[in-house]
């Protein structure tokens, strides 16, 4: 039976030439990898350039009680020794330039160092052999505290704290210390179940393991300004970073990115850029910062393990009337991007399945390990590995194939997910069929004639009715009030329908940061933009002893908003006065090229 695809639902999104396999077809970048030609961050040149290194913590948690640095610093070529102090504002995380987290991993460490491979100084030199000798030189007393490397030991009462942002060692999701989802009511999902299956499924951090180790080359430009050569994935997080570490204006930053000789996820916040620039800052000469393959491997932040527990409740036919989830993000020792991954992950739970009863706690702990970050879908690919492998374990307990078990609970258009959305573009039921037919698996008619347009039905569209409860109000887990992380029973219900909490835009940060849509193409209603809604309270039942005060935050819909009165007719724009062309009180002094360009610059490897 052939099967095909719903190419309709998506022609407006992308072509139907989906037909390179099997082709050859020439890479644009291909001629300059094969050739060597292709430049690289590394293949700057640069006058004078002075290399640095890092004395990095041989403990997972250690307190520095002192530093002797005297032998180091007389040593020949070594220019300067770069302490905590000589770092402008030294306490950062990445995702605090989008206002999220707190401020909690410092560049250079003092006194206290939080993971194996933490940097507590740095040494440049006239050369690389240098500032390594130099390194090796300094002497630390260093006082050994104790470390927690388990997720799970790191919550329980008494463990010792990791991070002092987060002295109960998880990412605070305000008021909680997780990401909380209710759906339906899984302990009256269970009592039902005809059978329970539970699971667990754990993934070790992976490293992404570029060929190009992480890096930067800084060098002093004219106007007091500062030139990075770096290889980030992510440039403009890189140069914000920097300009917050070290307290100054990201205009006299200038950035230059190119190819990237692998990243996977691992450059996004290698913080190699702000000691660089610092470096340069310093010595007002340029500065070369990369990690060796040792480096590379113990502090380049990787995938973070993650552990995963599901338990479902199965009905004798296959049908999955209940999911309970508790997960575990290893985040290290700091935030990085270990907390955006708590998100990502329950916004991809239960699964592409529709399920009425769903449940979950997700955390983002600190451990004395290193910090975690982005790897190729993180949040998401642990996830999926779980949720794929207990499918298989409940087709194996309930006696279904496990195709057929998949078809059975798969989303179909117009069925309300656990997040109160309702489903639409479905597929997996198609790709069930065209799977099978292509592994020569047997499906029943049954199954062939499923379909993802069809099979929704009032009560898979509907929302039901919520058990709500504050299980895991930030602090109480370590304060021993909290002694599991499996969700409790409910102690309040939200009525069936109801969206919950409002949800509002999270304003940006400056006002010079607001997207303007006519300069991005969007389409502007005749009259301007429409004005924005106020959002509306939340519903709640009466009896709801909590009426009065905040809620748990749902990750749900916003309400329906309140009608907004037509808007008067919009003023028409007052019209500019022409702009004085552009005339300098003075021209460029003489001997200066190419104004901006470094003084050190000489030129590069490759040409």
């Amino acid at each position: 039976m052939s099967i095909e695809f719903r190419k309709d639902l998506f022609a407006d999104e992308r072509d139907d030439n989906l037909n390179e396999i099997g082709k050859p077809k020439l890479r644009q970048d291909i001629e300059g990898h094969v050739t060597g030609r292709t430049a690289y961050y590394d293949d700057h040149l640069f006058d004078g350039l002075l290399h640095m290194r890092c004395l990095r913590s041989p403990y997972h948690h250690a307190r520095v009680r002192s530093v002797d640095v005297a032998e180091a610093e007389r040593m020949a070529g070594v220019r300067r020794v770069v302490r905590p102090a000589d770092v402008p504002s030294n306490l950062n995380t990445l995702l605090s330039l989008i206002g999220f987290g707190k401020d909690d991993e410092q560049l250079l460490s003092d006194p206290v160092v939080r993971y194996r491979g933490e940097p507590i100084l740095a040494i440049i030199a006239d050369t690389e052999a240098i500032a390594r000798s130099a390194c090796a030189a300094v002497r630390v007393d260093w006082e050994v505290l104790p470390h927690v490397l388990d997720v799970e030991e790191a919550i329980a009462p008494g463990a010792p704290s990791v991070n002092p942002a987060y002295p109960d060692n998880t990412f605070t999701y305000a008021p909680y210390d997780h990401v909380k989802l209710r759906f339906g009511d899984v302990v009256a999902g269970f009592a039902q179940a005809d059978h329970i299956v539970e699971a667990e499924y754990e993934m070790s951090p992976i490293e992404q393991a570029p060929m190009e180790t992480c890096g930067a080359i800084a060098a002093p430009e004219t106007a007091d300004r500062f030139v990075c050569h770096t290889g980030t994935q992510a440039l403009f997080f890189s140069l914000g970073t920097t300009a917050k570490l070290l307290d100054i204006a990201s205009s006299r930053l200038h950035f230059i990115g190119g190819t990237v000789g692998g990243g996977f996820g691992g450059k996004v916040d290698s913080i190699t850029e702000p000691m660089a620039v610092l470096g340069a800052m310093l010595t007002g000469r340029p500065v070369k910062f990369q990690w060796d393959r040792a480096e590379e491997m113990q502090v380049g932040a990787p995938r973070g393990a993650e552990r995963w527990r599901i338990k479902d409740g199965v009905m004798a036919d296959g049908r999955i009337v209940a999911r309970q989830f508790t997960g575990f993000f290893d985040a290290g020792a700091y935030t990085r991007l270990s907390s955006y991954a708590g998100h990502k992950g329950t916004g991809h739970l239960p699964g592409p399945y529709t399920i009425p009863n769903v449940a979950s706690n997700v955390f983002c702990v600190f451990t004395n390990r290193t910090p975690a970050t982005a790897m190729r879908g993180f949040g998401i690919t642990g996830v999926d590995f779980a949720l794929e492998c207990h499918m298989d374990r409940v087709a194996e307990a309930v006696d279904v194939d496990p195709v057929s078990l998949r078809i059975l609970n798969a989303y179909r258009d117009g069925d309300m997910k656990a997040h109160r959305r309702s489903a639409k573009n479905c597929a997996l039921v198609e790709c069930c069929q065209v799977v099978a037919g292509k592994a020569g698996w047997g499906l029943s008619a049954q199954d062939m004639a499923a379909s993802s347009l069809t099979g929704t039905t009032a009560a898979r569209a509907a929302i039901p009715e919520t058990a709500l409860d504050d299980e895991g109000q930030e602090g109480a887990r370590r304060a021993g009030r909290c002694p599991s992380a499996d969700p409790a029973p409910g102690t309040r219900r939200l009525p069936a329908g109801v969206q919950g909490r409002a949800m509002a835009a999270v304003p940006v940060q400056r006002p010079d940061m607001q997207i303007l849509a006519e300069r991005v193409g969007h389409k502007i209603p005749e009259g301007g933009p429409a004005p924005a809604a106020a959002p509306t309270a939340p519903a709640r039942l009466p009896s709801d002893p909590a009426a009065a005060a905040p809620g748990p935050a749902l990750p749900v819909a916003a309400a329906d908003p309140a009608p907004v009165p037509p808007a008067a007719a919009p003023t028409p724009p007052a019209v500019p006065e022409p702009a004085a062309p552009y005339a300098p009180e003075k021209p460029f002094s003489r001997g200066v090229k190419r104004p901006g360009v470094s003084r050190f610059l000489s030129g590069s490897r490759r040409r």
